[in-house]
């Protein structure tokens, strides 16, 4: 871990009684720069927020930690103790993209640091910025923010190998117990999907519709096929409404789709969403899903907006504090070093942040000026083969356009 600015005169953010975080004008935030293009995409990042958060008052007092390939190069471990550590004590921290290790170690370093700080919630927001080009005709009716469920469903990793001394037992104990009939040669996975780990994400997307005036939440699974997991979590959902939230919010089957003042909570199978999003997007607002209906779901709509070289994406453990705000994109190793990508995913990843700390004035004041650069046709070299007329400029250059529109 090192320090990268002075912060003897920072403060850490902390956990008020009420719950809510206490955020100084100069908090200490932990980051990782991340891998491969993370050498491009970060600072450019960082330049934009110091100067939104500087034109507000504020500062922040950046600490780097190490992950990745970096952390492995200085000292021999993907994913040192001190990284996590830092984000604990910290509460809130950023990170570029990272390198999964090849061959060995951790399945995902990504999924490692959500599971280790149970970062429940995978939020990702997804809306389209004004001259982002888009392979759809209406691309400024997407306006979603996605809540998925990061520690259960196939991303908790319960798996055994096909071929395996593992597999062939648990193969026999299904069989005995259950009656079951799996190939002798399968892969075997377990998929839980639980009614805590459920209904605290789907509060948290409720709570979150609420502050944001959203008036729509959709819980999108699979549960015609997956009765008892995804199935469950459909029940589970209009049960948490119905108990902790009918005050503000009503589920489609208890008012027939007359919600009135309140948030209308409905249902709809994953699939069929994946096409209503593309078809009828202006009727999604806030949606509620397990991992691997949540992480197809996300990329899907990216593509609508952009890509995903443009979606922001957080981790977050409302009741803890803590937040991991990170770029939603690969490591890029071929572009590293060349000041060439676009930095909007962990730039808007920071602006998200900034919402999430309270810092609305800043963070909006990003999004307008991204807006303002994109509408401009000052673009990195992703949009401007795909828009005509469009002035291409590197990495740190877009970045100086947006500081320059703040």
């Amino acid at each position: 871990m090192r320090a990268v600015a002075s912060v003897h005169m920072a403060d850490k953010i902390t956990l008020g009684a009420d719950g809510a975080l206490v955020v100084p004008d100069e908090p200490i935030i932990p980051f990782v720069e991340g891998d491969g293009i993370g050498i491009d995409i970060w600072p450019a990042a960082k330049s934009v927020l110091d100067a939104a958060a500087a034109k507000h008052g504020r500062r922040i007092a950046w600490l780097e930690v190490l992950a990745g390939e970096k952390a492995y190069n200085e000292t021999g471990d993907w994913l040192p103790a001190d990284t996590i550590s830092a984000f604990d004590e910290h509460l809130i921290g950023i990170k570029g993209p990272l390198t999964t290790p090849v061959g060995g170690g951790f399945r995902s370093l990504n999924v490692a640091i959500r599971q280790i700080m149970d970062l429940y919630v995978c939020l990702r927001p997804v809306r389209w910025f004004r001259g982002v080009p888009s392979p759809v005709r209406e691309p400024h009716l997407v306006d979603m923010v996605i809540f998925r469920e990061n520690t259960e469903d196939i991303y908790a990793g319960l798996e055994v190998p096909s071929g395996s001394p593992e597999a062939a037992r648990l193969i026999e104990l299904l069989h005995d117990a259950f009656g079951w009939e799996i190939r002798a040669d399968a892969g075997v996975g377990i998929k839980p999907v639980s009614k805590f780990g459920s209904q605290r994400l789907q509060r948290a997307a409720l709570s979150y519709a609420l502050r944001r005036g959203r008036k729509r939440v959709h819980w999108v699974h699979k549960g015609n096929i997956m009765k008892f997991t995804e199935g469950a979590f459909r029940g589970w959902g209009y049960e948490l409404v119905r108990e902790e939230f009918a005050d503000v919010a009503v589920a489609w089957e208890d008012c027939g789709g007359d919600a009135g003042d309140k948030i209308l909570v409905q249902d709809t199978i994953a699939d069929i969403a994946l096409q209503q999003v593309l078809t009828r997007p202006a009727e999604f607002d806030v949606i509620a899903t397990m991992n691997l209906n949540g992480d197809y779901i996300s990329d899907a709509l990216a593509a609508q907006v952009g890509g995903i070289g443009i979606a922001p994406g957080a981790n977050i453990n409302y009741v803890t504090g803590h937040g991991v705000f990170e770029a939603t994109h690969g490591t890029a190793p071929r572009y590293a070093g060349q000041d060439k990508v676009n930095p909007s995913s962990v730039l808007l990843s920071g602006a998200l942040m900034f919402e999430h700390l309270g810092w609305q004035d800043a963070a909006d004041d990003i999004i307008a000026a991204v807006e303002a650069t994109i509408g401009d046709g000052i673009v990195t070299y992703d949009f401007a083969r795909l828009t005509e007329g469009a002035t291409e400029v590197k990495c740190s250059e877009f970045a100086a356009a947006i500081i320059d529109r703040l």
